[in-house]
């Protein structure tokens, strides 16, 4: 076991933000963000930057940072100031955690076998460290980044953004002026694709609804014959959804993503189509077959207070990801899919985003990647999730996924996000901060 003292600032940043239990439950319920914010803070004063400070709610705290870019007199670019700005952002909040599930506590920032465990150590408190260390490193050379940066730690992001990116978006657009890109969570990182490493840059992501789903029916005793049980209407409802196959299709961004696949892998896409090609990438599957459909997941019960009571109401929560663009077909399709009597509530609804796999800032993150790991292909996908940058997206600011980072084959990364035992490898967050610290000194 690595003793603390000896770790690499990255890891310690990171492992000290982990120690920092910010869970988000939603619906405004959350553990508060404040101490995790202030923290950051406190690292980006050191730097000698000012910081600004946004409470949505109580607790509920982001810390913003801008950094003035240089002028580089050895080449023809221009100033930064002619330059639009770039937003690099992380949020730091995370799921909750149930120890009793993990093997080692998730909240403790442990180091073990190379890696650090915790709740946040992918998602995302490793790039929230990786931000700060990559930016530390150009200011204590006496550089400066290529333009002007503004950098946000926003709060809620795993509940939407409502006490976060959102709320900065509605009432503090100002802070984001001058910025017309965007880079964060979930992309940059390596997959292997049969013993060849590839790099995966996210370049949109899917649309958002969590639906509330209520049925209701006959209170009465748990002994009786009851027809009109809102449990079981419930019950049947959320199974029609959560075994609804949604079809196949592509966009232009899985269209070049399985273009790819199918080369590097040398299969043919037309054989085995495409559920069948991304599985064949191994543990990458795991986030990129979501993004070739729809998907409606339940994810909440809730019904009855006693053993012998039949409730007169039911409900369910549902996680619908759809297609950029599809959220309004779909909903109606779930309309028709469940009996009239089931109600329908939008809990929360955001936008799917998807961007072309070119540009400056594209080839940008492509290059910083081959400096680091010469010839891996980088492939464009479609997150099956999203980030904050559905809220900057409200202001024309185009946001990619970039936390980079090279995994060895045996780490299942997609099964991570949310899930138990959360782990990073400590090499792969110093390969993070040099990434990231070439792009913003080139771009």
């Amino acid at each position: 076991m690595t003793s603390e003292p000896e770790l690499e600032r990255t890891a310690r940043i990171a492992q000290d933000l982990i120690r920092f239990d910010t869970s988000n439950y939603g619906e405004g319920r959350s553990n508060g963000e404040t101490v995790a914010a202030e923290y950051l803070g406190a690292l980006l004063e050191d730097m000698g930057l000012t910081t600004q400070y946004f409470n949505a709610a109580e607790g509920r705290t982001t810390v913003i940072a801008k950094v003035e870019g240089s002028y580089d007199t050895e080449s023809s670019a221009p100033h930064a100031a002619e330059r639009p700005g770039l937003i690099l952002h992380g949020h730091t909040d995370v799921v909750p955690a149930d120890p009793k599930n993990w093997s080692v506590d998730p909240f403790g920032g442990v180091i073990q076998d190379g890696l650090l465990w915790g709740r946040g150590a992918v998602d995302m408190k490793n790039m929230d460290a990786m931000i700060v260390t990559a930016l530390g490193d150009i200011l204590g050379a006496g550089k400066r980044p290529a333009r002007d940066l503004t950098i946000a730690f926003f709060a809620d992001e795993e509940n939407g953004g409502e006490y976060g990116s959102h709320f900065m978006v509605q009432k503090h657009p100002e802070v984001f002026a001058g910025a017309t890109e965007a880079i964060s969570e979930v992309g940059g990182y390596s997959v292997d694709l049969q013993g060849q490493r590839a790099y995966l840059l996210q370049t949109g992501e899917k649309a958002l609804m969590w639906i509330k789903l209520t049925a209701r029916g006959m209170a009465a005793h748990g002994s009786r014959v009851i027809s009109d049980n809102a449990v079981t209407k419930l019950a049947e409802a959320i199974a029609i959804i959560g075994r609804q196959e949604w079809p196949v299709r592509l966009t232009d961004t899985t269209m070049l993503l399985i273009a790819e696949l199918s080369r590097i892998l040398n299969i043919d896409p037309e054989e085995v189509g495409p559920d069948q090609l991304i599985l064949a990438t191994g543990t990458a599957s795991g986030f990129l077959q979501a993004t070739l459909r729809t998907t409606s997941n339940p994810t909440l019960l809730n019904a009855g207070y006693k053993h012998n009571v039949i409730p007169d109401v039911a409900e369910a929560l549902v996680d619908i990801r759809t297609l950029p663009g599809e959220e309004d077909e779909v909903l109606a399709q779930v309309r028709a899919l469940l009996p009239d009597e089931i109600e329908i509530e939008m809990m929360h609804r955001d936008i799917g985003l998807e961007t072309s796999f070119d540009g400056p800032l594209v080839d940008a993150m492509v290059n910083s990647l081959g400096v680091f790991d010469p010839g891996a292909p980088v492939l464009p996908y479609l997150m099956s999730g999203g980030t904050d940058n559905k809220a900057l997206k409200l202001l024309d600011i185009t946001g990619y996924g970039f936390a980079p980072l090279q995994l060895p084959p045996e780490i299942d990364f997609p099964g991570m996000f949310h899930g138990v035992d959360e782990r990073v490898p400590l090499d792969a967050l110093v390969f993070g901060r040099q990434v990231l610290g070439d792009l913003l000194l080139k771009y």
